[in-house]
């Protein structure tokens, strides 16, 4: 997108076409006015226009341009920080809530991909969080108990059960996560923009919005060429925000993430390399990830932005990294290379805001945007529909707050990130 390969790499390369939009130009009404194309934006106006309430999407670039189009593509259920430590976080009420409503959360992705015949590569056999030396193996054992106790079908590995799952001996053990899975994420994305045009939404791209201003009983949301008055706006903007929401983006702090794509494998390779197409990530500070693509792509990520001197030191470092991990693979070349955002709040866990009266949403999905954002934005929808009362919703409402030291850490985390990289950081 924007003639940038890095910013959307192997996935704009092998997505189905977005639909067709175009700016907005003129004044509409609507019932709700939806800032931000991505995961929360368009399940919220999908759902919305299912239940016929007329919904106005705004996004200022393109569908899916945001975290959206970027990641890795693994449908995850949870959040990185540990369930019984959520309660803590939250308190007893919400924590509970929100484990129950995300530990669901990729079940009802694929639901939505079924429904609506989202062509999007989805691939249902699980995900395996894979344990780094004695001290990775004792996090996953302790993940896998507090997820045994609420019901969660998750599986502590052995070494060797691993090795045969993944094609490689670099790990002590996994989680693996028989709710989880993966997709292409652009096509997941734009299969979801479809499916919310047939149900009745409209969508305008390459559509920033300038500002919003109170009228009569609702709000009027303004753009360089026109405006949506609507009785309620929902903010699904997340990382990527700026203009009148950037709040939502400067309480949290942006952690660059790469991922490289080799050629297809083949067949031989195929078979001995992740046979069962299981999303991966492992659980070092600086983690790295790895899947595989439906046409036999492997696709590498690791934290990091593809910029300056940072394009060369860690693509150097992924080559190094594949072959100590997969090295039936020989020298592997990349035929995609990209990089993206994830917007990480203080602590881990997403926030619900309320603007302003009827102006709302959810953020801060800490690198696990596909399930989070496609349940929050149907959440969204049910709030506004008034099947769940704000007293009711996943995550207490809480006002945006501002990251110390923001800047700074973002430009740590990216130095740093590059300096264990270039040093050969092992697995």
């Amino acid at each position: 997108m924007l003639n940038d390969p890095r910013s959307h790499g192997l996935w704009e390369r092998t997505a189905p076409p977005a639909p067709v939009t175009s700016p907005l130009v003129g004044d509409v009404t609507a019932d709700v006015a939806i800032v931000g194309g991505g995961f929360t934006g368009l399940s919220a106006a999908l759902h919305l226009a299912e239940a016929g309430r007329k919904a106005v999407v705004l996004e200022a670039t393109e569908v899916g341009f945001g975290g959206a189009g970027r990641n890795v593509g693994l449908i995850n259920g949870g959040m990185w920080v540990m369930p019984d430590d959520l309660p803590g976080v939250l308190g007893p009420t919400y924590g509970e809530r929100v484990l129950e409503l995300l530990g669901g959360a990729p079940l009802v992705v694929r639901q939505l991909i079924e429904k609506h015949a989202i062509a999007c590569e989805l691939e249902t056999n699980g995900t395996l969080h894979c344990a780094v030396g004695a001290d990775g193996l004792k996090e996953l054992e302790e993940r896998q108990r507090q997820w045994k106790a609420r019901g969660a079908p998750v599986e502590l590995l052995s070494a060797e059960e691993t090795a045969a799952r993944i094609g490689s001996t670099a790990y002590s053990g996994a989680l693996f996560d028989r709710r989880a899975g993966t997709l292409q994420p652009l096509a997941y994305v734009r299969g979801l923009a479809h499916a919310a045009l047939a149900a009745g939404a409209s969508i305008h791209t390459g559509n920033p919005v300038e500002g919003y201003e109170k009228t009569g009983n609702g709000w009027r949301v303004k753009t360089a060429k026109g405006s949506v008055t609507a009785q309620w706006i929902i903010v699904a903007t997340d990382a990527y925000s700026t203009g009148p929401f950037s709040a939502v983006r400067t309480e949290q702090i942006h952690l660059p993430y790469f991922n490289f794509a080799t050629r297809p494998l083949g067949d031989n390779l195929s078979r001995s390399v992740l046979p069962g197409r299981e999303g991966c990530w492992d659980t070092k500070e600086i983690l790295s990830s790895f899947r595989m693509d439906q046409a036999g792509r492997l696709v590498f990520g690791s934290v990091g932005a593809l910029r300056n001197t940072g394009a060369s030191v860690h693509k150097a470092w992924a080559k190094r990294a594949m072959k100590r991990l997969f090295p039936q693979l020989g020298d592997v070349e990349f035929e995609a290379e990209w990089y993206g955002k994830i917007g990480m709040t203080v602590d881990a866990v997403p926030r619900f805001h309320r603007f302003a009266e009827r102006v709302v949403g959810f953020s801060g999905y800490n690198g696990r945007g596909i399930a989070p954002g496609t349940v929050f934005g149907q959440t969204l929808a049910r709030h506004i529909l008034g099947d769940i009362a704000e007293a009711d919703l996943p995550l207490p409402v809480t006002d945006p707050k501002d990251q110390s030291f923001r800047t700074v850490k973002e430009a740590w985390y990216e130095a740093g990130a590059q300096v264990a990289h270039f040093a050969g950081e092992r697995f």
